[in-house]
């Protein structure tokens, strides 16, 4: 399994328009971060998770050439907007792409993209298929994937384990049975919006470390994160050994 690293950013994404702090203004490639989102390759299976603003600009950058099915965190726009570029996709495979999320994120899709699902479709719309999940464990193409619920505020939202690979954007709390769900896990990417103060509905750098510490993985890259964590090079350096801050176009196997 080959995991990229399509996004690691906020909903604003870094740099943030207008800011003038130094992380808006570093010329480290790694604290340049578009809108969170994944790519996950097993076995000649190509699945993206969330489909953000940027998503046509991540599939150009990684020559992403084929897609079984997109995985869906949420339905926020940060996660969603550039669902219409799978329409390359569609062309290319002749095929139409499937969708898979919770039943209420994939009507907000259906709302929101509503010409996909027209009765009289224009020419050349993305061609979808939506898929209910709920928290069991489904398959996409033989590859099994367990959603974990974890809250986003008041919202819930869905992490992926594949295997040994867990994912989980834009929570600030983990049920405990969730959170039985990824121990034993290799590899675990974790939001982290910020050292501090508290935030609403974002982990911040010291609650991340501490759902690591409990689950005790391989390896901890954390994402969705904010200018305000602060430059990549002097935070990533003050992290326990085996934790990483994410960054754009990060990859690594399993």
């Amino acid at each position: 399994m080959t995991i990229t690293i399509l996004g690691t950013g906020t909903s604003q994404g870094v740099p943030v328009i207008g800011c003038d702090c130094d992380v808006c203004r570093s010329l480290d490639f790694r604290d340049k971060r578009l809108r969170v989102s994944v790519h996950v390759e097993s076995e000649g299976r190509s699945l993206v998770i969330d489909t953000g603003p940027d998503f046509r600009t991540q599939a150009l950058r990684e020559r992403i050439r084929h897609l079984d099915a997109v995985l869906f965190t949420h339905a926020h726009k940060d996660h969603t907007a550039g669902l219409d570029d799978v329409r390359p996709f569609n062309f290319r495979q002749n095929t139409d792409i499937p969708l898979y999320g919770q039943a209420a994120v994939l009507e907000q899709i259906r709302v929101e993209f509503a010409y996909a699902f027209a009765e009289h479709k224009y020419p050349g719309i993305p061609r979808l298929e939506l898929n209910p999940i709920g928290n069991e464990v489904f398959s996409i193409l033989g590859l099994d994937i367990l959603p974990v619920e974890v809250m986003h505020h008041r919202l819930p939202v869905f992490g992926y384990r594949i295997g040994d690979f867990v994912y989980i954007t834009d929570a600030n709390f983990i049920p405990p049975a969730e959170l039985e769900k990824i121990r034993g896990c290799k590899i675990l990417v974790l939001n982290a919006l910020q050292r501090g103060p508290k935030h609403i509905s974002h982990f911040t750098l010291p609650e991340a470390l501490e759902v690591i510490d409990q689950i005790r993985p391989e390896a901890a890259y954390l994402t969705h994160i904010s200018h305000k964590m602060g430059l990549h090079q002097e935070v990533e350096a003050s992290l326990p050994p085996g934790v990483y801050l994410a960054y754009d176009g990060l990859r690594f196997s399993l």
